[in-house]
């Protein structure tokens, strides 16, 4: 439960009138920070956090072991040790052991030799391990469904393959510009000096930011605007280098951690940045998604799941748009193209649009999620539609005389409504309004 204190500041934040541009701007930017910091005490988020964690322990040597099997046909193998020393710089006087143990691990896995039952165990640890991520990125942009197992594969392995490819190119173009001759006598000269001393300080910092963004445009199953996305990057890379020296202060002045823990004491501090990275991680997805759903930033608790007719008026509005565009030969739309033109929340129309697809009258194309008739609105009738718009229910067993008459019950509204002349859904569409009397007429 939010304490009192919070509920006091939403108020006054959501009350005041701004009376200048800058006003308006310190208020929206307290309107987001309250919003994370209410995500936070809520705790969701950092429970994704830990469970990141435990993910990361069992999948980064298998991560790490097909990314040092692209970089090593590409001969750029030997650049993935700097790289996790860099990640690893806040543990401080131990990265550099926890460094070598991993390479180590790495090392130790011979892909040529594992044969196709390791090789395949191996793919499916690391894209597992993107796939909790998605998991993850979801569950923040409020998103229900994951990718397909097809699509899953094929977009995580571009992204275990061509990822460190990319990194490690821009990180090698940094290094042979920052020792190129060129750059060399170009520092000697001012005002070139300064400005090639700050961009290499910079360049960190803008490194991260583009990864952070990446992740955040590309990982969740919706279409992420690349604003929204730079807006997450920016704060996460930012939090994060700034964790980062904070951190590496603290495990300095942390000696109490290697007495109490001796050997384990190192294993304990990694456990704590795994947890604060991730931690990040998560927050600047977070604010990516408020930047794209800023109506959001007032919520207090998840919206309830639409009830019985509200579901059954929702499915028909959906499915009238979805097969009239379909019908017209216009492009189709997407999830959120589909709520502004409805004006409904799409927290209210993903649950609907996913028990449309389970009944197989709905389907989403790639790569922007389209919707779609999966069937010919001719082959179905209102009746088969009124039932898959309003769910299954589970498989029970009646447990006494009651629950099977009320079982019964349902299952005899249905039939009877089944039973009744029903037209399809393409000949109601066709209809003209105020014949839906005559059409329903048993």
């Amino acid at each position: 439960m939010l304490p009192n204190p919070y509920h006091r500041v939403h108020a006054w934040l959501w009350t005041r009138e701004p009376r200048s541009g800058l006003q308006r701007r310190a208020l929206h930017a307290a309107r987001y920070a309250l919003a994370l910091l209410r995500d936070l005490i809520e705790g969701e988020i950092s429970l994704r956090a830990m469970s990141l964690v435990y993910t990361t322990l069992l999948s980064l040597v298998p991560f790490l072991a097909l990314s040092f099997s692209v970089l090593k046909a590409l001969g750029v193998h030997n650049s993935l040790q700097p790289l996790l020393e860099r990640v690893l710089a806040p543990l401080g006087d131990q990265a550099a052991m926890v460094t070598q143990n991993i390479i180590g691990f790495v090392d130790n896995i011979k892909v040529g030799v594992l044969g196709s039952i390791g090789v395949g165990m191996l793919l499916y640890t690391a894209v597992s391990m993107i796939s909790k991520i998605e998991q993850s990125f979801n569950f923040i942009w409020k998103i229900g469904q994951t990718r397909g197992l097809t699509q899953r594969f094929g977009e995580y392995l571009s992204v275990l393959i061509v990822g460190p490819v990319l990194v490690f190119s821009a990180l090698g173009l940094t290094a042979s510009v920052g020792s190129s001759v060129l750059v060399a006598r170009l520092s000697s000269i001012e005002p070139f000096g300064t400005t090639l001393l700050l961009l290499t300080h910079v360049a960190p910092y803008a490194l991260i930011v583009a990864a952070f963004t990446f992740l955040y445009a590309f990982i969740p199953n919706t279409r992420v605007r690349l604003r929204a996305a730079a807006g997450g990057g920016l704060f996460a890379g930012v939090v994060w280098e700034s964790a980062s020296v904070g951190f590496t202060t603290f495990v300095k002045s942390a000696g109490n951690y290697s007495a109490i823990y001796s050997g384990f004491a190192i294993v304990i501090i990694l456990l704590i940045w795994l947890y604060l990275g991730w931690l990040i991680v998560l927050f600047g997805c977070r604010l990516a998604f408020y930047l794209q759903h800023p109506r959001h930033l007032a919520a207090t608790t998840e919206p309830a799941r639409p009830g019985s007719r509200e579901a059954e008026y929702l499915a028909l509005r959906v499915m009238t748009v979805v097969v009239r565009r379909f019908q017209a030969g216009a492009a189709p739309l997407s999830l959120e193209g589909l709520q502004r033109q409805l004006g409904i929340a799409a927290e209210r129309l993903l649950p609907i649009v996913i028990e449309l697809e389970r009944a197989g009258l709905l389907a989403r194309a790639a790569p922007d999620q389209a919707l779609l008739p999966a069937r010919d609105p001719g082959s179905y009738n209102l009746s088969e539609f009124w039932r898959s718009s309003r769910g299954a229910l589970p498989p029970l067993r009646p447990q006494d005389a009651d629950d099977a008459r009320a079982l019964a019950l349902l299952a005899a509204f249905e039939t009877a409504a089944a039973g009744s002349a029903q037209p399809s859904f393409a000949d109601w569409l066709r209809a003209q309004p105020g014949d839906e009397a005559r059409h329903l007429a048993p």
